[in-house]
């Protein structure tokens, strides 16, 4: 079994307006995640300086960023961060930039025989459209292996605006994310290939992650093929 999150961090800046890295990491650590995938990792602004910064994550985690940051000063790219519990090996990694009016891209890499795809979708349906065909499109030149694509959609319908993976996804929504003082729509979501089987999802809900971002943090239980996830 893995477990996989995704949080959207708001650049760590929580409901009460206040700047809270640690407050976040917090949140981050106590999703109890194998692999997760972060949005909003860094600042708009400048050089995009990391929100979430490594050394916290070094001296109060057991996790260890993806080496993605192409600037000296980020953590992620396009916000886009990952961070994997000590113990794992990633390879394979990829930036996909996203088409649409906006900056967007999508970060794919593979654990073992595991390929993971993280994504802050646009604001514009018709943008995320084409930037789901462009993941698709990318992952059809890669050898075939189980799949799960995990991030930010962005998306308000529970039915709506998935086209682009239905055929070789299952998208799931484990619950109502956003806005994280008063949930009202389930932005957040896991897509699985269909060789992957979902155990169990939720809404991390706790009065912390309530407080320190406007996203509740996502998490998923999965069931692997066996020889397809190994600690390194």
């Amino acid at each position: 079994m893995l477990r996989l999150a995704s949080y959207n961090l708001r650049k760590c800046v929580g409901l009460d307006r206040r700047r809270d890295p640690m407050r976040s990491l917090d949140v981050i650590n106590s999703l109890n995640a194998d692999i997760i995938a972060l949005q909003e990792s860094d600042r708009r602004l400048g050089r995009r300086p990391a929100a979430l910064p490594r050394k916290l994550i070094a001296q109060n985690s057991d996790f260890v960023p993806l080496d993605l940051d192409e600037t000296g000063v980020s953590l992620g790219w396009h916000g886009n961060a990952l961070l994997l519990r000590k113990g794992l090996t990633p390879n394979n990694i990829q930036r996909l930039g996203l088409p649409g009016l906006e900056p967007r891209g999508a970060v794919i890499f593979t654990v073992a025989e595991m390929r993971i795809v993280a994504v802050h979708l646009g604001l514009i349906r018709r943008y995320r459209l084409l930037q789901m065909q462009a993941i698709t499109t990318a992952l059809a030149k890669l050898p075939k292996c189980p799949t799960i694509i995990i991030g930010d959609f962005n998306e308000w319908s529970r039915s709506r605006g998935m086209s682009p993976l239905q055929d070789d996804f299952t998208v799931h929504a484990p619950g109502l994310s956003f806005h994280s003082g008063r949930p009202v729509a389930a932005l957040d979501r896991i897509a699985i290939s269909h060789d992957i089987q979902l155990k169990k999802a939720g809404v991390l809900q706790s009065s912390l992650a309530k407080q320190a971002s406007d996203h509740l943090p996502i998490w998923a239980e999965l069931n692997l093929p066996k020889r397809n996830f190994q600690l390194s």
